[in-house]
């Protein structure tokens, strides 16, 4: 036990017992001595006081010559700064003081306004077996249980950003692309997991602490899918793809078909189209979700909201045009126009026009670009670019091609719309100087005037705002840093390269390099 001091209050002197440590307990302190009786108002000898450090075992100190007053049993009570414990220090009474009782000290924690968490063992312990300057925590708090936020389980793959794998073979399997997160009937897509608030805590006051708010959270989904009783699971009621677009879940029915000819005519659907033929010239298929192609693609228009999967490849025949908001695989591409926000892969092209959102890859067994215009923001990774044969090739890389194309319409716009402008003002101006030399016009004419001033109102409004929107998108445009074109074998003589704003034409023919722009310039250097 710690050491202790005692008042011992005499005629017209005041002394002090100093009692030892025992077992290990610690030495009572002189600072703790001088606040204890700064705190009774008694005065002392300082230099007395100051001595006891120096002294050890028991022994009697005389602190001033003067008659004091008999001294209760006591203590300090010291609260922490967030109210959470409350710890006490017993002091014992003078030489013939009065003791103090547990019922009135627990009363007298009352009375401050410790209500919480009184420790009663704790309390026990030193009125059963007092032991003074020693710390006893009275009072505990109790903390908040902070609880947790709602999540939803996914049991379908939300990411469907899969590439095609090459086989051992060297060829690309455009079968297993894990693009499509199927789902059957009774199928359960997601779990919602409800958030748990918490407990409220208190401080030794009896104070409310809350725990922390925590986040909600509820199911969100479209048709074909229905709800649990208890809200908390979605359940597929058809055979389909599932799909989760913005925290939204949606599943839509796949349409099959054999060809898409004239026995079916122009397909347009909300959810998934899957063909197990060829899509035939001069038709067209859309779709919301993904497109998927067992045959050729010919001369077709071929738009979908996520991919396009394309097993044997696309002849464009010069007017086939491919747009998705995904990504483009195919077996080849010939004589066409691919658009991919996402990626473009195919084993070969073949004077087309390609532009994807991230980055177009041609690999495979032959693996070649060969004429027309290629571009991608990232990186164009092929086996072999150009022709020997010199066939104008060229590849960009650097820039959001998506943008460039939009620029590119809007300038054709914009000279569309210049030159209705520049035919329909000479007519105006005309028939205003007839007017205004008083030649007479019939009300045909006069209404075919107010047409045409209307029709240039339309088209000057129409110049000026597309030729901000054309601003806006040349500031934003940007040059991506890293973007690269990969060769894995040959490019030829006479193919053009670009990256962002530089370009250069290759002159001779180089094998295993990359294309980087370094110093302001285009740069070849090896794998």
């Amino acid at each position: 036990m710690n050491g202790y001091f005692q008042l011992v209050c005499g005629n017209n002197q005041t002394y002090l017992h100093v009692f030892p440590p025992t077992d290990g307990g610690m030495t009572v302190a002189t600072s703790e001595i001088g606040e204890y009786l700064g705190n009774k108002g008694i005065s002392y000898d300082s230099s007395a006081i100051s001595e006891i450090a120096g002294m050890s075992g028991k022994f009697e100190v005389l602190i001033n010559h003067i008659t004091c007053d008999e001294v209760r049993e006591g203590y300090k009570l010291i609260i922490s700064p967030d109210k959470m414990n409350a710890v006490v220090r017993f002091y014992p009474p003078s030489l013939k003081g009065g003791e103090l009782s547990k019922q009135e000290f627990i009363a007298d924690l009352s009375f401050k306004g410790i209500e919480f968490g009184i420790q009663e063992e704790e309390i026990d312990r030193f009125f059963n077996n007092k032991r003074y300057c020693e710390d006893y925590i009275v009072a505990v708090g109790q903390q908040p249980r902070h609880g947790s936020d709602a999540y939803i389980e996914y049991y379908f793959n939300t990411d469907l950003s899969a590439r095609p794998t090459l086989k051992e073979d060297g060829s690309v399997d455009f079968f297993h692309l894990n693009t499509i997160s199927h789902c059957h009937e009774g199928d359960v897509l997601a779990k919602l997991f409800p958030e748990d608030p918490g407990d409220v805590g208190y401080n030794i006051m009896g104070e409310k602490i809350k725990p922390r708010e925590v986040k909600k959270k509820k199911l969100k989904f479209g048709r074909n899918i229905s709800i649990s009783e208890d809200k908390l699971s979605m359940i597929s009621d058809v055979d389909g793809h599932v799909t989760l677009v913005d925290d939204k879940v949606f599943v839509s029915d796949i349409l099959t078909v054999e060809n898409v000819d004239s026995s079916t005519g122009n397909i347009e659907y909300d959810g998934n189209v899957q063909v197990n033929g060829n899509v035939c010239a001069n038709f067209s298929v859309k779709a919301k979700g993904n497109i998927e192609v067992s045959g050729v693609v010919e001369g077709a228009l071929v738009e979908a909201g996520g991919d396009i999967i394309i097993a044997k490849g696309m002849n464009g025949m010069g007017k086939g045009i491919l747009n998705a908001k995904g990504n483009v695989v195919a077996k080849f591409l010939e004589n066409a126009t691919v658009t991919a926000l996402g990626y473009v892969s195919s084993e070969t092209i073949l004077h087309s026009t390609v532009y994807a959102g991230d980055e177009v890859t041609v690999s495979g067994k032959r693996g070649f670009i060969t004429g027309g215009r290629v571009c991608a923001t990232n990186c164009i990774t092929v086996k072999t670019l150009g022709s020997s044969m010199g066939a104008d090739t060229i590849v960009e890389v650097g820039a959001d091609p998506t943008i460039k194309v939009r620029i590119q319409n809007l300038q054709w716009d914009i000279a569309n719309a210049t030159r209705v402008v520049k035919s329909v003002v000479p007519l105006i101006e005309a028939s205003k100087q007839k007017r205004a030399k008083g030649i007479k016009v019939t009300p045909e004419q006069l209404q075919y005037v107010k047409s045409l001033e209307v029709l240039n109102k339309v088209k000057e409004k129409e110049i000026e705002a597309k030729a901000q929107e054309m601003e806006h998108l040349q500031e934003s445009i940007g040059v991506y840093s890293n973007a690269k074109v990969m060769v894995t074998d040959t490019v030829f003589p006479g193919t053009k390269i670009s990256i962002g704003d530089v370009s250069m034409v290759v002159h001779s023919e180089m094998k295993y390099c990359k294309f980087i722009k370094l110093d302001g310039d285009v740069k070849m250097t090896a794998i």
